[in-house]
């Protein structure tokens, strides 16, 4: 940035104002390439130029900024709307990203004498009342079709008078106003009955029809209640199985958010009467460095221009510093409603982690690369974990001592780099000396051939053991170079040097699952060594003192009958082809002896 440009900026700075708006940032050639929201335009746009910013996109879009545009508007939420219309408009280089890969149905009603009602993803405000999205198409479906099976409406395509109704009629599903057997009174009250339960009110039309039904069978017109309870069957067994929640709860909005390194997920559940009549997520990708709060009303924009008005009461997970016009906001704790921000929230989590599933499919090492940036964030790390070391220590009542290493590179296992050790300077079972053998040992080695040290070193015990391979890092100079962690094993909980308390990780992130792995692939490879030190020990045990039976002949034996089991199963005679009589005499006894 020359001089010229910043003593622009500076005067820009000097005089905005003080009040709510939308800021646009535009680089050298005139392009918008950032816009943004604010409470106080002076002092949010002025902190871009007055902070040392920690993110390198942050730093890199204040390198870009040549001219500064603002908006003002009366509040926060006016600005919360504007901003998402130019950012639509301008699509700037370092907003975040809307993403949306479908175009999900919609139910339209048309505007003319007899309308028809239909399904599209083209929907067209200015001839149609539109009703959706629909991202659950099986529940669309269902209610299409109880609707049309309440209230028949035409299916034609285009409606010519005719003195003969078609098939449809025949079959029930059309009244036929092309052959006039239909009203346009009676019709248009049809399509005002479907268009209220399309917004959620069927309440209303149920108690409608009761009266209707109520004033027939007063008029002793019986056909025509009961008619109208067929209508009311349909309606209220499609409401019985839509109902989620207390029925008592109407005109809620629920929106709630999750997010991983790259995208933010905003749900949204519109509930009418206790039924969860719309659901939707939409997709932002991460550009900027945005707080969940930024991200979330980013998203209710979003939603708020596909789905029209809030309704009077939102649930949220948290509170907002932005205020809605007209719109009271709850953040429920426990009850029903706390219970449908639960549903949402187990909405958006599906969501995120399909999306993740499909991409994974298309680019394995995605899922690897999103793992260790979410295990990064977790343990505070200040460098990605490529690479992990994993220590256990494995004892039988303090026989047989021996530890365990393995090593996963960008998440996964490289068994070549595996390692036992067999403990050499520690008697009995002392699980922090040998682990402060077993670290020396291996960090030492590395160091004399100048190979790279991890980036990560968990240790599968609790806090003595952490300890104990921190002095070993420690005595080695190498402390600070890498990281260190413990997994407590009862409870999973993760420690680090000088933590009184464990590190909290979601038991059900990947990035917990990673560790998991890690560990159970530590415990798995210890122990099958272990097994195999012991079972071999047995056979030398039990070979070895027999008289007369040196290295050479028990190798024979063991080549022919491959284990002791076999060689006590065989006859003396079988034996003795290995190794004579006299001596197939002496093994036999010996081994009857053993056992």
């Amino acid at each position: 940035m020359d001089e010229a440009t910043k003593n622009k900026i500076r005067l820009i700075l000097a005089t905005l104002s003080t009040k709510p708006g939308v800021y646009r940032y535009l680089d050298d050639n005139g392009k918008v390439i950032y816009v943004g929201k604010a409470k106080n335009l002076k002092r949010r746009v002025s902190s871009y130029f007055n902070k040392n910013h920690d993110s390198a996109k942050v730093r890199m879009l204040v390198t870009k900024i040549r001219d500064i545009q603002t908006t003002i508007v009366d509040t926060e939420w006016e600005a919360l709307l504007l901003e998402n219309t130019l950012i639509k408009e301008y699509k700037p280089k370092y907003n975040i990203l809307l993403k949306d890969d479908k175009t999900y149905p919609w139910l339209a009603v048309t505007k003319e004498d007899f309308p028809k009602v239909f399904v599209t993803r083209a929907p067209d405000r200015a001839t149609q009342e539109v009703f959706g999205p629909y991202a659950s198409v099986k529940y669309m479906n269902t209610l299409f079709k109880t609707l049309m099976e309440a209230f028949p409406v035409r299916t034609c395509k285009v409606l010519h008078k005719s003195s003969r109704p078609c098939l449809q009629y025949q079959l029930g599903k059309c009244p036929a106003p092309c052959a006039d057997l239909i009203s346009i009174e009676e019709y248009q009250n049809n399509i005002k009955k479907i268009i209220e339960i399309l917004k959620g009110n069927s309440n209303l039309i149920i108690k409608q029809l009761q009266e209707e039904m109520n004033a027939f069978s007063e008029q002793w017109e019986f056909e025509k209640a009961q008619n109208i309870k067929n209508k009311l069957d349909i309606l209220t067994q499609f409401r019985g199985r839509s109902v989620v929640v207390n029925p008592e709860i109407t005109q809620l909005d629920v929106f709630t958010i999750v997010e991983d390194d790259q995208n933010a997920y905003v749900n949204f559940m519109r509930v009418m009467e206790g039924a969860v009549i719309q659901s939707y997520t939409v997709e932002i990708a991460h550009k900027l460095d945005k707080s969940k709060e930024e991200l979330l009303t980013l998203g209710m924009v979003e939603i708020r221009d596909q789905f029209g008005d809030f309704c009077p009461t939102i649930l949220l997970p948290f509170e907002l510093e932005t205020e809605i016009d007209g719109v009271t906001i709850a953040v429920p704790q426990r009850g029903d409603k706390k219970k449908l921000l639960d549903l949402s929230l187990k909405n958006a989590f599906t969501f995120m982690s399909e999306k993740n599933r499909r991409r994974d499919l298309v680019n394995p090492e995605r899922r690897s690369q999103r793992v260790l940036t979410q295990l990064q964030k977790d343990l505070q790390m200040d460098r990605l974990p490529r690479h992990i070391e994993c220590f256990d220590n494995s004892n039988t009542q303090g026989c047989e001592p021996v530890s365990a290493m393995v090593c996963f590179i960008d998440g996964k296992p490289a068994k070549n780099e595996y390692r036992h050790f067999l403990v050499k300077t520690v008697v009995g079972a002392d699980d922090f000396a040998t682990m402060e053998e077993v670290v020396t040992r291996r960090y030492s080695r590395l160091l004399e051939e100048n190979k790279p040290l991890p980036d990560l070193i968990v240790i599968d015990g609790g806090k003595g053991q952490l300890n104990a391979a921190y002095r070993s890092l420690q005595a080695l100079g190498i402390a600070d170079k890498v990281y260190l962690i413990g997994i407590a094993e009862r409870l999973e909980d993760i420690y680090r040097i000088g933590d009184d308390l464990p590190l909290y990780i979601d038991k059900k992130s990947e990035a917990q699952l990673l560790l998991q792995r890690i560990r159970d692939a530590v415990h798995d490879f210890g122990i099958a060594h272990h097994r195999k030190r012991r079972a071999k020990k047995s056979i030398e045990s039990q070979l070895d003192h027999i008289p007369g039976i040196g290295k050479a002949l028990k190798t024979k034996l063991l080549q022919k009958f491959k284990s002791i089991k076999r060689i006590k199963e065989a006859s003396e005679e079988e034996i003795a082809k290995v190794v004579g009589p006299a001596k197939a005499k002496t093994v036999k006894r010996e081994l009857r002896v053993e056992s």
